[in-house]
C-alpha cells in the first residue's frame, strides 16, 4: 500500500518505519490541501493532522485512496459523506490525552486565577513587587463542564482535586460517572448561570456551532471564567470579545480559535484572498483577543507532551496496518 504522511517533522517519522518492511511510505512536512493534493495522486492511504483538509475536492484528487489515519480526535476537518461516498475508511485517534488535555485546562485556569502570565512578566523586567496582582482561589468555585466524554471527565476529576463542586451539560448523561466522581448533571441553560468557571469538552458540529453566543454569554453569571480546549468554532469569538469588554465576564483561557491556521500570519489580514477564503472579522476579533491581559491564549498545543504524542503516532501505526490487513480499527466513517 502506498502511504503518504503529512504535517511531519523529522523526529515523526520513526514510529512510521516499521511500516517500510510492507508497504511504500512517503513523508511531507507540508498539509494536504487543494493546492498540493494532484502531486499524491497515487496515494492509497494517507496520514493527516488537523491543518490538513481532506475536503471532496482533495477527496476527489486523490483517485487511489482508500483509507484515511487521521492524527487526532476530531475529524471534522474530514468530508466524511464524500469518503462514504468513495468507500474510504477513515479511522482517528480516540483516546491518547484525555489526561493530558485536562491538565491543559487547569494550566490556562491557573494562570488566569494566580494572574502568572503578569506575574512572570514583571519580576523578568525585574520588578518584585505584587501590587495590582491578587488573583482568586479555585477551591470552592463551581466548575461547569460542557461534555463528559473523556476529557471532559478527567478535567471533572481534577476539579475535584481543587475541592470544586462540578456541575455538567452532557446530551447523553453518564450516570455512572456522575456517581463516582460526585457531580450533578443540569440544563445547558441552569450551569451557564450557576458556574464559576465553564469549560468545553464537546465536538464541532452544525449543532454546536456558536453554541456559546451573545445569549449564553448574557445568562452567564457576572464575574465567570471561560476555558475552551475543545474547538475554536463553538464560541462566536466577537461574542466573547463583547462580553470581556462589557467586563460580562472576568477573563477566558483558551487553546483554540476560529481560523486559527491563518491567524499565525498577520500580514496576511491585509491580502484580497483572505477576504474571500476566511472570515475577516473572526481574524480581527482573534487579533483582538490575543492582546487582552484577561485572556490566555495557547496555540493549540493542549495536547502536545512528549507522552501524548507518542500515543498518537503508535495509534495511527496500528490503525494503518489494521486497514491494510482488511480489520480497520478506530473507523469513524
Amino acid at each position: 500500500m502506498k502511504i503518504h504522511v503529512f504535517e511531519t517533522e523529522g523526529w515523526e517519522r520513526e514510529p512510521f518505519a516499521p511500516l517500510a518492511d510492507d508497504h511504500e511510505l512517503t513523508f511531507t512536512a507540508e498539509a494536504l490541501s487543494a493546492d498540493n493534493a494532484a502531486s499524491h495522486a497515487d496515494a492509497e492511504a494517507v496520514s493527516t493532522f488537523i491543518y490538513s483538509s481532506l475536503s471532496a475536492e482533495v477527496l476527489d484528487a486523490l483517485p487511489a485512496l482508500r483509507a484515511v489515519a487521521s492524527r487526532s480526535t476530531g475529524v471534522d476537518h474530514i468530508d466524511l459523506p464524500r469518503c462514504r461516498e468513495r468507500g474510504i475508511t477513515v479511522s482517528n485517534v480516540p483516546t491518547y490525552g484525555s489526561h493530558t488535555v485536562a491538565e491543559h485546562v487547569f494550566g490556562l485556569l491557573l494562570m488566569i486565577s494566580h494572574r502568572l502570565e503578569e506575574a512572570v512578566q514583571r519580576t523578568r523586567s525585574g520588578r518584585f513587587d505584587s501590587h495590582g496582582l491578587q488573583g482568586f482561589d479555585l477551591k470552592g468555585k463551581l466548575m461547569g463542564v460542557v461534555g463528559t466524554g473523556d476529557i471532559g471527565r478527567e478535567t471533572i476529576g481534577i476539579a475535584r482535586g481543587f475541592g470544586m463542586p462540578v456541575l455538567a451539560f452532557d446530551v447523553a448523561p453518564n450516570e455512572e460517572a456522575a456517581r463516582r466522581l460526585g457531580f450533578d448533571y443540569v440544563p445547558l441553560d441552569e450551569l451557564l448561570a450557576r458556574a464559576d468557571v465553564i469549560s468545553l469538552h464537546v465536538p464541532e458540529s452544525p449543532k454546536t456551532h456558536h453554541m456559546i453566543d451573545r445569549p449564553q454569554f448574557d445568562q452567564m453569571k457576572d464575574g465567570a471564567v471561560l476555558i475552551n480546549t475543545a474547538r475554536g468554532g463553538l464560541v462566536n469569538t466577537r461574542a466573547l470579545a463583547r462580553a470581556l469588554a462589557e467586563k460580562k465576564i472576568a477573563a477566558a483561557g483558551l487553546d483554540v480559535l476560529p481560523e486559527e491556521p491563518v491567524i499565525r500570519e498577520e500580514a496576511e489580514l491585509l491580502r484580497s484572498v483572505y477576504e474571500q477564503h476566511h472570515q475577516l472579522d473572526n481574524l480581527l476579533a482573534n487579533e483582538v483577543l490575543a492582546h487582552l491581559r484577561n485572556v490566555v491564549i495557547t496555540p493549540h498545543s493542549a495536547f502536545n507532551t512528549r507522552e501524548a504524542v507518542g500515543r498518537i503516532l503508535q495509534t495511527t501505526v496500528e490503525n494503518l496496518r489494521a486497514c491494510a490487513a482488511g480489520q480497520p480499527r478506530n473507523v469513524v466513517s
